[in-house]
C-alpha cells in the first residue's frame, strides 16, 4: 500500500560535487551483499486504553498505521477482559465479558471485545491478544476495582482488584476458553490460527499481585485453555518489564525455565506451550539543565539481556521474540506538562530516535543469534484530548506526529537487508554502554526487493540541545541498469513535521476547518526534493545532501 506522501521542494539537497561546510559522512551501500529477509519489526503498535480503538481518531490512525506497510500489523491492548461499561480513561479501559449472576454463574458479554477486534479485522491488522486483567467476579481481592487514572497521579493507582489472581483457576480457564472458542465460531478457523495470544502484562511488578508460582499457574491454565479451545492456536509470554533490571531479568529466566522443565499446573505434564516469547525494553530520558537528554543505551541494553537469556536456552533460540512494548520510556500517558523530561515526544526526537534504535533491534538480535519477530511500539492516540499535550503518541486529535512518518518510512523497506555502513554511526557496543551522548550517530540501514531499494539514515543524538547538520555522501552499488526513480522523503523541523506547523499557526486549540486542513497535510510524509528519474552507471549512483540533527532520510530507488 501507498503511504500518504506529500511533494516538497528542499534547496539544500544538492548531487554530489557541491562544496559542504564540513567533511561529509561517507555511506557505503552494497544491495549485492545480503543479510537474508529484513524482518518487518515495526509493524506492531499497543495501547493501554482498548476502548480508543473504534472511537473516530482511533480507527483513523488504526487505518494508517494499516497502510503504512504491505504486510499485516499487529495491535496488543490491555484491559480486554476488565469489568466495566466500556467508559474510556487514560490507562483504562473494559469490555465486561465476564460477570456472574447472583447464583454464581457465568455470564458472557463479547459484545465490546468483538468491536475491538471487528475494527482490527475490517483493515487487515492481527490482534496480539493479551489475556488480561482479571474479571471483577473472579478476583482474589476485587474492591477496590475502578480506578481514574490522569497525569501526575501515583503510577500504582492502577494496580487495584484486576491484577490479582482468579479466586479459582479452573474458572479463569474457562473464561479464556470460551473466549477462544467464541473468537473461532465468530472469525473463523483459519483467521483466528494467525493471531496470537499472551498471558497478561508486566507481572513482575504491580500489574500482578500474585507470586511468580502464581504466575505461572495462571499462565499454566490460560495457555491449556487456548490450546483446548484451538489447538493450533499461538500462545506466549511472559511479558516482563525490561531485562535490564535484575528482578525483571529473574521473573523472565525462571518462567522460561517454568515453561520448558516446570510441572504443569493445569495438566500435571512438564511444561508449558510457549510459543512466542515476550518481554519489554524501555529507555530512560531525563531533564537536565533545561534540556531532554534520552537514555537508548538503557532499551538497548534491556534488548541485549533479554536476547541473552532467551539464548542461554538452546531450545528456545528460534522460538520468535516479540518485544512487547518497546520505547523511549514507560508512561504513553505521562504529559510532558507534568513531566518535562517527555518533552521529546510531539517533535523530531521522538523520530529519530525511533529511526535509530530499530535497526539495533535487529542487530542485537542478529549478535545473540536469536528470533526476533517484532517491536510493539506502545504509543496509538489520546482521544479528546488537548493538541500536542505531550502524551506518546503516533497522532493528536486526527493529526499525524513525525514519529509515524517514520513507521511510513520503514513500512517501505521490504525484501532482504542489504550492507550499508556509515562511518558516521557509533558503534553498537559504545551505544549500549553509553548512548549518543557525545556525539551523533548518524546510522544507515538498507532493504531491497524485486523492484526497489531504500536507504534509510538518521541523525540521532541523545541530546535535545540544536545541534549541526551533518553532511552525508550516499554511495550506492548494485543497482539494475536503466532508468530509476529516485525519490527522496524526510522528517526534520520542515519536513513531515505537523507539530512544527502548528506552533508557526500559533498553537491553536480550536484550529479552523483550513488550519486543521493545512495540519493535516504537514502530518504527512513528504519529499525534500521532486522525484526524478536517473541512470545508474554500472550499477552505482552517489548523491549528497545535508541532514539536520534529528532529522531521517530515506532514499527509493524504484523500477
Amino acid at each position: 500500500m501507498t503511504p500518504k506522501v506529500r511533494f516538497a521542494t528542499f534547496a539544500a539537497t544538492v548531487l554530489l560535487g557541491s562544496v559542504a561546510a564540513q567533511p561529509a559522512v561517507s555511506i557505503q551501500v552494497d544491495l549485492k551483499q545480503r543479510t537474508g529477509k529484513l524482518q518487518p519489526i515495526w509493524s506492531f503498535i499497543g495501547y493501554d486504553e482498548p476502548n480508543y480503538t473504534y472511537m473516530k481518531d482511533g480507527r483513523k490512525l488504526l487505518s494508517e498505521f494499516a497502510a503504512l506497510s504491505p504486510v499485516p500489523a499487529f495491535v496488543r491492548a490491555h484491559s480486554l477482559m476488565v469489568t466495566g461499561d466500556g467508559t474510556p480513561g487514560l490507562k483504562n479501559g473494559s469490555t465486561n465479558m465476564y460477570t456472574e449472576d447472583a447464583s454464581g454463574n457465568p455470564v458472557y458479554s463479547w459484545t465490546i471485545v468483538d468491536r475491538i477486534f471487528d475494527t482490527y479485522l475490517e483493515r487487515k491488522m492481527k490482534p496480539l491478544v493479551q489475556i488480561g486483567f482479571m474479571p471483577k467476579a473472579l478476583s482474589a481481592h476485587p474492591e477496590p476495582y475502578e480506578f481514574n487514572w490522569a497525569p501526575g497521579s501515583q503510577y500504582n493507582d492502577v494496580h487495584k482488584g484486576m491484577a490479582y489472581p482468579p479466586k479459582d483457576y479452573k474458572k479463569w480457564a474457562e473464561v479464556v476458553y470460551q473466549w477462544v472458542r467464541h473468537c473461532v465460531e465468530k472469525y473463523g478457523r483459519a483467521e483466528v490460527e494467525t493471531w496470537i495470544w499472551e498471558v497478561w502484562n508486566e507481572p513482575d511488578i504491580g500489574y500482578w499481585k500474585g507470586t511468580p508460582e502464581e504466575f505461572h499457574q495462571l499462565y499454566d491454565y490460560a495457555a491449556d485453555a487456548v490450546k483446548r479451545a484451538l489447538p493450533t492456536a499461538r500462545i506466549g509470554g511472559p511479558e516482563t518489564t525490561g531485562p535490564g533490571n535484575p528482578k525483571a531479568a529473574k521473573f523472565l529466566r525462571d518462567f522460561l525455565e517454568h515453561a520448558l522443565r516446570g510441572k504443569n499446573y493445569a495438566t500435571g505434564a512438564t511444561g508449558s506451550p510457549l510459543d512466542v516469547i515476550t518481554f519489554h525494553a524501555k529507555g530512560a530520558p531525563r531533564f537536565v539543565d533545561g534540556t531532554v537528554v534520552m537514555g537508548i543505551d538503557k532499551q538497548l541494553r534491556d534488548l541485549a539481556t533479554g536476547f541473552e537469556i532467551v539464548a542461554s536456552f538452546p531450545e528456545l533460540k528460534r522460538r520468535p521474540i516479540i518485544i512487547g512494548e518497546s520505547d523511549p520510556e514507560g508512561c504513553a500517558a505521562c504529559s510532558s506538562r507534568v513531566y518535562p523530561q517527555n518533552a521529546y515526544r510531539n517533535g523530531v526526537m521522538y523520530s529519530s530516535y525511533t529511526a535509530a534504535i530499530m535497526p539495533r533491534h535487529l542487530d542485537l538480535a542478529a549478535k545473540y543469534g536469536v528470533n526476533l519477530m517484532g517491536a510493539v511500539t506502545w504509543a496509538f492516540e489520546f482521544e479528546n484530548q488537548p493538541y500536542f499535550d505531550g502524551f506518546r503518541d503516533l497522532a493528536t486529535n486526527g493529526i499525524d506526529k513525525p514519529v509515524l512518518n517514520v513507521h511510513r518510512m520503514l513500512g517501505m523497506m521490504t525484501g532482504e537487508r542489504a550492507m550499508a555502513r556509515s562511518e558516521g554511526a557509533l558503534p553498537l557496543d559504545a551505544l549500549v554502554s553509553s548512548g549518543a551522548k557525545d556525539s551523533a550517530d548518524i546510522h544507515a540501514m538498507a532493504s531491497v526487493d524485486a523492484h526497489s531499494a531504500s536507504v534509510l539514515i538518521s541523525n540521532y543524538h541523545d541530546s535535545g540541545k540544536p545541534g549541526p547538520d551533518s553532511p552525508v555522501r550516499v554511495s550506492v552499488s548494485g543497482l539494475p541498469a536503466g532508468r530509476l526513480l529516485l525519490e527522496h522523503f524526510r522528517v526534520d523541523h520542515r519536513f513531515s513535521n505537523s507539530y512544527e506547523a502548528w506552533k508557526r499557526m500559533g498553537s491553536p486549540q480550536q484550529p479552523t476547518a483550513e488550519q486543521y486542513a493545512d495540519l493535516e497535510r504537514s502530518g504527512h510524509l513528504q519529499s525534500s526534493e521532486s522525484p526524478r528519474w536517473i541512470n545508474a552507471q554500472d550499477g552505482r549512483f552517489e548523491l549528497e545532501f545535508t541532514l539536520p540533527r534529528h532529522g531521517v532520510s530515506l532514499l527509493r530507488f524504484s523500477q
